[in-house]
């Protein structure tokens, strides 16, 4: 995490679906036919979600027909084993073979029970009407939208009328009537679980889909949260610091422009440079934030580091604070690690020259362990206000900065007698890889 350039390219969630896509194989088209087929089944099952009672009318309807057509033509006299059945009871056993379908996606189980004594009849006097076998698509819809144990009792009231047919009117034998049915009753079982093991597994998928879109759209907010935050620390160090140096020369400035004119020029000197470097490193920063890929590549420099320390003090110096160093060691830290320790004493020193006052003096300890641990002691001899640095983004930034190496940072007044303020920071020894 040196640069602003870098953790952008890795947190963007729209230029990692745009780097995924690039890199992704194409997908191979659909064809022409299959694409249609998909659309108009779509548009068929979206009217149904809509208007159900639609579709039921018109399939209840159409074997309606059938089963009448079927009687009135004498269909029926091909099949039947009791050529004298009354047409009254015909007609009856026809019309309640077929009207109950209009619930049978709503209630199967009811529209069972109510076809049963309807089959029974059917089966008792022989007629065999060809009606009958719509119970099957009832067990169909029993298979799709009742739990398996259904089948079970199911079974037994499809079969029973097969039964008494075989008993009552048998032709060649029980074989001919009962095993036939029974293969017709798991075949229309078979075909039910697999619409409903299809359907299923199709609304999981989507329910998936649709989970990972909220989960993209949730880690997109909280990854720009956190890189507003992140963009948010870096103004706050660059533009708060300057600033705090450009106001210590222009107050110097001011006072001397009366009695040292030449020392007048000098802090308006420095002010120019120190605005002139606020500004680069700002527009670096933005210039990281387009996305456009007909601008060039924004001139980024690399973030500040220990070598920059130096530049650092000197500018607080040339602002009016006496500022003290004391090293021990040597420094091996990473890039990271040094921007950090960078960052806490520019943030440090900023508030000093905001709050410590008039007369001020401040003193930096750094002292540097093995495997990148390292203590920084930031203290100054101002008034030591409790509210001194609290109020803004620094003392939070400086925490976070902190805890992504696992650090500890204090910053408060001085104890008694000494006055002032003191910001302590300990970045412990980095973990092996």
């Amino acid at each position: 995490m040196d640069s602003v350039a870098e953790e952008l390219a890795t947190r963007d969630p729209a230029a990692q679906e745009h780097t995924a896509q690039r890199q992704a194989p194409q997908e191979r088209p659909a064809e022409p036919l299959t694409e249609w087929v998909q659309r108009v089944s779509r548009r068929v099952r979206a009217f149904d979600r809509r208007h159900p009672l639609v579709w039921d009318l018109h399939l209840t309807g159409f074997w309606v027909v059938a089963a009448l057509i079927d009687y009135v033509g004498g269909g029926w006299r091909n099949v039947t084993r009791n050529a004298d059945t009354p047409g009254w009871l015909l007609l009856t056993l026809t019309l309640a073979l077929s009207l109950p379908l209009v619930l049978r996606r709503t209630h199967p189980r009811a529209v069972l029970l109510a076809m049963a004594p309807a089959a029974l009849v059917n089966a008792w006097t022989g007629a065999a009407l060809q009606a009958s076998l719509l119970h099957l698509l009832v067990v169909f819809h029993l298979a799709m939208r009742r739990p398996p144990r259904t089948l079970w009792w199911a079974t037994a009231v499809t079969i029973t009328p097969a039964a008494v047919m075989a008993t009552r009117h048998s032709r060649g034998g029980a074989d001919q009537d009962i095993v036939p049915m029974l293969m017709s009753i798991a075949v229309a079982a078979a075909i039910g679980i697999t619409v409903r093991t299809r359907r299923n597994y199709t609304e999981a998928m989507e329910d998936r889909a649709r989970r990972l879109e909220i989960e993209r759209d949730q880690q997109a907010r909280l990854a720009a949260a956190a890189e507003r935050a992140r963009i948010a620390r870096e103004m706050h160090d660059i533009i708060g610091h300057n600033l705090s140096v450009i106001t210590g020369l222009a107050d110097g400035g001011r006072y001397a422009a009366t009695k040292s004119p030449e020392r007048a020029a000098l802090a308006l000197n420095a002010i120019s440079t120190t605005s002139r470097q606020a500004l680069t490193e700002l527009r670096r920063l933005l210039d990281v934030l387009r996305d456009e890929e007909k601008h060039q590549a924004p001139d980024l420099a690399p973030q500040p580091t220990l070598t920059d320390l130096d530049h650092l003090i000197a500018g607080v110096r040339s602002a009016g604070l006496p500022v003290r160093t004391t090293v021990h060691g040597t420094p091996t830290l990473a890039p990271g690690r040094q921007l950090t320790v960078y960052r806490v004493i520019q943030e440090a020193l900023t508030n000093t020259l905001k709050h410590a006052g008039p007369g001020a003096t401040s003193h930096i300890a750094l002292s540097y362990e093995g495997q990148g641990a390292v203590t920084v002691t930031v203290t100054d001899t101002g008034r030591g206000d409790p509210a001194h640095g609290t109020a803004g983004r620094g003392i939070p930034g400086m925490r976070e900065r902190t805890s992504l190496y696992d650090g500890t940072l204090e910053a408060g007044p001085r104890q008694a007698p000494d006055q002032g303020w003191r910001v302590h920071l300990h970045l412990p020894e980095e973990s092996p890889q």
